[in-house]
């Protein structure tokens, strides 16, 4: 009975790794394609890349609002 409960627990530890790694490779992914388009603005504009107050705050809130749906994928109502 053991036996079955450490492959239970070490496979819930191998989905555990994947899901950070695949939640960190695609956080990586995302912050380079946002890099490139703020690039692309300032080159567009022939201005800094610096983001303003205010656009730093909308994207704050999208960001806390995406993480807030992701967290919510697998509840049930």
């Amino acid at each position: 009975m053991d036996c079955g409960r450490s492959i239970v627990e070490k496979e819930l530890t191998m989905n555990k790794g994947r899901t950070l790694l695949f939640g960190a490779l695609m956080g990586a992914f995302t912050g380079l394609i946002a890099a490139m388009l703020l690039n692309r603005r300032a080159e567009k504009n022939e201005k800094d890349t610096a983001l303003t107050a205010g656009e730093g705050l909308k994207l704050g809130v999208l960001v806390f609002g995406l993480l807030r749906a992701i967290a919510s994928l697998g509840d049930e109502k």
